[in-house]
């Protein structure tokens, strides 16, 4: 199997050796904050957040805060975003619960590297809203719908790796109640959080009814991240993602029947691997990870192994900041290093 052509120039093991990607970062941003997604400009709620991480733990505050003063900008009256947005216009206007939800993680992870009490209640506002747009979507099994159309409809279905995702959110909504004392929402939230993380737990029947997203190596790992704790749930993750998934020396695949490794599940994944303490795998995931980059050490999107080619020829921000986040959960190089790899909230 051919190696990648390019020599990469993030050294994982300290905030400077991964500095440049949050230069590209802060170039890439707009002056109203958006960061966006793809070539064309536009981004959705959640790559957005994602790369405002990625700032935050390189040491780019102000950057960070304009990402996160544009959320606050573009959020709508019922606490939810847009699908996606050209810079602050709306493009596509259905709106996806696990957006919403998304950005308590941000705002707590931003909080674990500033210690800045006053800016969780700055936030607290849209961090409410955001979630209680998700948990008014929310089944009597636990799980949450997706998504609400442009006509307001509700799509009644429920998939796994956005609920995942909404469960590390109310997670992370929780310890910020617990940091500001706001002890309503604390106790209302956490009885959200558990019947979630049961259907998570429990998930046959459940999720993905209206369309089979087993293929998507996300499905397997994001229940993971989420908070997920039972031993033989994953290992069963785990074996699935071994046997569909993981290319040995390249990285994880995004869909299990593409011969395309993706940098940002790889780095996800490894991230997973490091919460269930299976260290040596989740450093050999990051380092296929930031193995898979242009020749300024920016990764790309992907590899494509049958053709070996980089494709698509795109180094999307997200990407980027999916790298920066493995790097500090694998090697603890800021206080936020545990943000995917521990509860959160205080039992």
């Amino acid at each position: 199997m051919k190696k990648f052509p390019n020599i990469s120039h993030i050294n994982p093991n300290s905030l400077d050796g991964l500095n440049h990607l949050g230069k590209f970062l802060v170039d890439v941003q707009f002056l109203s904050g958006a960061i966006p997604s793809n070539q064309d400009g536009s981004h959705d709620p959640w790559d957005h957040l994602e790369a405002v991480m990625g700032l935050t733990t390189l040491g780019y505050k102000t950057h960070a805060l304009k990402g996160l003063d544009w959320m606050v900008s573009n959020q709508n009256q019922d606490g939810s975003w847009y699908n996606l947005y050209q810079d602050e216009k709306p493009l596509e206007l259905n709106k996806q619960t696990n957006y919403a939800a998304y950005i308590s993680v941000v705002v707590w992870h931003f909080y674990l590297i500033n210690n800045d009490v006053n800016f969780l209640q700055e936030f607290w506002e849209p961090v409410k809203n955001g979630i209680l747009f998700s948990l008014s979507l929310q089944h009597a099994n636990g799980a949450i719908a997706w998504n609400i159309d442009e006509f307001e409809k509700i799509d009644e279905d429920y998939l796994l790796t956005g609920c995942s995702s909404i469960a590390k959110s109310l997670e992370c909504a929780i310890a910020i109640c617990q940091a500001l004392g706001n002890h309503n929402y604390e106790s209302e939230w956490r009885i959200a959080h558990s019947k979630l993380i049961s259907a998570l737990e429990n998930p046959s029947g459940i999720f993905d009814l209206k369309k089979d997203r087993s293929r998507f190596s996300m499905d397997w790992y994001y229940p993971i991240l989420g908070g997920i704790n039972t031993k033989k749930r994953i290992n069963s993750l785990t074996t699935k993602i071994k046997d569909s998934f993981w290319i040995q020396g390249l990285g994880i695949k995004c869909v299990s029947d593409e011969p395309w490794v993706t940098v940002a599940e790889t780095s996800e994944c490894s991230i997973a691997y490091k919460k269930i303490g299976e260290d040596k795998i989740a450093l050999e995931l990051l380092h296929n990870a930031i193995a898979i980059v242009d020749g300024n050490g920016i990764p790309y999107m992907g590899w494509q192994f049958s053709e070996n080619i980089y494709w698509p020829d795109e180094t999307p921000a997200w990407t980027s900041a999916a790298c920066i986040l493995a790097a500090d959960a694998n090697n603890r190089l800021t206080s936020g290093a545990d943000l995917f790899l521990k509860q959160q909230f205080k039992s």
